[in-house]
């Protein structure tokens, strides 16, 4: 799909370049990235509320690409829940049902086991404004469930809530689309929700796909500095290509050597590339030991770890100690060494030259 704007003052702007998505029946997939990168222009256009430029929507092998909204058998959850104020808490659950012209006994029927669903039965009779956040959300999720979509879509649904309820009600989401086992397409810029919540991550940025797998894949393998920096944290550092051994290359980070996978073509020995580095998989000791001299710059400390930014020369690392024995062992301005793991680095395509 593509989806070009006409801005009065910038001329035509590119919201979403060839993107291709193809998502299997009852699978969670989370589309993750920044403000502006296009995610939700893109489930806009599955939606049926913007027209793609160019491109196809299929729902099952169904071309819904010129229906409207109405007609493509979707539910939707807004991030402002898009609750009726005026209706009661099962009138604004009941509303799709009764614009498909269900009976009323079928509606009260559908309109209980989804409230029982969703932790609300006995609220019935409310009003919107007489529920929490949290509850309001779920009623917007119940509202979107009880027609029984083909897909299910959901626009950050949790930006309004604070942190407590939005682990809350992101486990609560998950559990109601596998009791249901409804397909559904999530639009997130919060990459821990994103991993948490999805069977599958397709990572966006300006508008393009970079790069689509589960979180364990991403978090392993980021294929560039971006989704590097975007799903968790990563050191990124010039390396050096020493030599390139079945699927894994030896590189040289400031004289100190490991072991490190890549995306895409296999490096060239001697080549500059830049290395991502994940925190957890650096170990901070004292001088002596082998490893990269430097200066603890700054600590902080974050319950079940600690992490540290170490200035080496030129480079600066970011380390996390999880172990109890190493948490308070450092502070700022004192001497330290960074040990380079054994293997696990990751060469990034968009920078490697070979």
């Amino acid at each position: 799909m593509t989806k070009r704007f006409r801005h009065r003052t910038r001329g035509e702007l590119l919201a979403v370049r060839d993107v291709t998505l193809d998502v299997a029946p009852g699978q969670f997939l989370t589309l993750l990235g920044p403000s502006g990168c296009g995610k939700t222009t893109t489930l806009r256009m599955i939606a049926g509320f913007e027209q793609p430029t160019a491109g196809r929507i299929l729902i099952g092998e169904t071309d819904v690409t010129s229906r409207p909204a109405s007609e493509r058998n979707l539910g939707m959850v807004f991030q402002s829940y898009a609750l009726f104020p005026h209706l009661s808490v099962f009138e604004n659950v009941a509303y799709g049902l009764r614009v498909r012209k269900r009976s009323a006994a079928e509606i009260a029927r559908a309109v209980g086991e989804v409230l029982a669903l969703v932790g609300l039965a006995g609220h019935e009779r409310q009003a919107p404004h007489q529920l929490s956040g949290g509850e309001q959300q779920r009623v917007a999720l119940a509202r979107a469930v009880v027609i029984r979509p083909q897909v299910l879509l959901f626009d950050e649904p949790l930006s309004n809530l604070d942190a407590r309820l939005r682990v809350q009600m992101r486990d609560e989401i998950r559990r109601l689309q596998k009791a249901l086992s409804i397909t559904a397409v999530y639009v997130t810029h919060d990459q821990e929700e994103a991993m948490a919540i999805a069977d599958r991550i397709v990572v966006m940025e300006r508008g393009r796909l970079v790069q689509a797998g589960s979180a364990e894949d991403l978090y392993a393998r980021p294929a560039t500095a971006f989704v590097a920096g975007f799903i968790g944290r990563s050191t990124i550092v010039p390396a050096i290509v020493r030599d390139v051994t079945g699927e894994t290359a030896s590189v040289d980070v400031a004289g100190a050597v490991t072991r490190a996978g890549w995306a895409g073509a296999a490096p060239e020995p001697g080549a500059t590339v830049r290395l991502a580095l994940r925190p957890e998989t650096l170990a901070l000791g004292r001088p002596g030991g082998g490893g990269l001299p430097g200066v603890v710059t700054e600590r902080t400390f974050l319950g079940e770890k600690v992490d540290y930014l170490v200035a080496c020369g030129a480079l600066t690392f970011q380390v996390s100690a999880w172990d109890p024995a190493r948490r308070a062992g450092f502070g700022p301005g004192d001497a330290v060494e960074v040990a380079l793991p054994g293997d696990g680095a990751r060469i990034l395509a968009d920078e490697a030259a070979g």
